[in-house]
């Protein structure tokens, strides 16, 4: 009797009924879109499958599916959804939207840009949209639509932060670093207190490339007094007090950098130049070793090369350069290094003879060049 009745209640189930299908739809959408803002991606999907069983086109559910994957980070399965709204629902602007920062986010920028553009159809006011594109355009390093499309939002939004970054953004990629400060500082006259860090230390790297460092080391040191462990503020300094050859400063954010990051080679190596720099082999050396226990490193092997020259270690530098002109044929400092140490030893044949082996690979060098002629007269 019992499996008659539920036989029965599954049954009456079974019947399409229009209005209750309806209410259900409307109801699991509510609930699928709350998980969503509230993080619940799991739940979430559940409500937009049970959507789907009853209407396999329902763009809410394939949006919401869509927007859940995209959320999760696994962009190819939100972009299956994406497409599947776009095929019954072609121009949803939510779809669009989602499909478009997929795309960003899979480095398909062409492709992101192709389906933005279509947003802006239906949406050509949207800053957000703008933004995007222009970004995607300074990814693939489209300078003239990128700058286009973030002076079109200036003019619809003055002080547009995204905007203003991305322009400083775009003129730095392109070296073009006075350009960059002009826009990067103008999101300090508009709120020189709460800048984001990351103008300050942009700021600081244009001055880096500028090799005004004075100035920069003022935009680090703000950085710094922000965020005491901020890298990009650290190295800055350090470079900065490189480039102005106080080694002593440089080695005090470098070494800052390793206390975090102790098996960071790049400023092993850089921290044992500053050390060469000072005359200071020993420790020199010791860094310049951890480098090469990490991995195999070609300015850590230089620098072993200088150290081992500068100690009258020749023979011992020469094999070291020989290993990096294997390694790297076409970079001609080693060659310059090279006949410095067989002028050294009083080999002026052989340093010749070294200069010349790079000649041969076709490849003009001033400094080459003037070496040779100085040898050879």
């Amino acid at each position: 009797m019992n499996n008659e009745r539920t036989q029965r209640k599954n049954d009456d189930f079974s019947i399409s009924n229009p209005e209750r299908d309806l209410a259900e739809v409307s109801e699991w959408s509510k609930k699928g879109y709350q998980y969503l803002k509230e993080k619940r991606i799991s739940d979430a999907i559940e409500c937009f499958n049970k959507i789907l069983t009853l209407d396999k086109d329902n763009s809410y559910a394939l949006v919401g599916m869509g927007d859940a994957f995209r959320k999760w980070g696994a962009f190819q399965e939100a972009v299956s959804y994406y497409q599947r709204c776009l095929n019954s629902h072609p121009g949803n602007n939510y779809t669009l939207f989602g499909l478009a920062d997929c795309y960003k986010m899979l480095n398909q920028f062409h492709k992101a840009i192709e389906i933005w553009e279509q947003y802006l159809h239906h949406d050509d006011k949207n800053i957000t949209v703008l933004t995007r594109i222009a970004d995607a355009y300074r990814k693939v390093h489209d300078f003239r639509h990128s700058k286009t499309m973030y002076l079109r939002v200036l003019t619809m939004e003055e002080k547009n932060p995204y905007a203003i970054i991305g322009l400083g953004h775009l003129h730095y990629d392109f070296k073009e670093y006075h350009d960059a400060l002009f826009y990067w500082k103008k999101m300090l006259e508009f709120d020189p207190d709460n800048v984001d860090i990351r103008v300050l230390t942009s700021i600081g790297n244009c001055h880096r490339k500028l090799k005004t460092f004075t100035e920069g080391i003022a935009y680090f040191d703000k950085a710094l007094r922000r965020d005491p462990y901020n890298f990009y503020a650290l190295f800055g300094l350090a470079d900065c007090y490189r480039g102005l050859n106080q080694q002593n400063r440089s080695l005090e954010y470098w070494n800052r950098i390793l206390e975090q990051d102790p098996r960071n080679k790049v400023i092993l190596t850089r921290a044992g130049d500053a050390y060469r720099n000072q005359g200071d082999y020993e420790r020199a050396v010791e860094y310049y070793e951890r480098a090469m226990n990490i991995e195999f490193d070609t300015y850590a092997l230089l620098g072993l090369a200088l150290v081992a020259r500068n100690q009258g270690k020749h023979e011992e530098a020469i094999a070291s350069l020989h290993r990096l002109i294997r390694q790297a044929p076409r970079n001609y400092r080693f060659y310059l290094e090279m006949a410095d140490c067989y002028t050294k030893k009083g080999e002026t044949n052989n340093a010749i003879e070294t200069l010349e082996e790079f000649q041969r690979l076709g490849i003009r060098s001033s400094p080459i060049i003037e070496r040779l002629e100085q040898l050879k007269s």
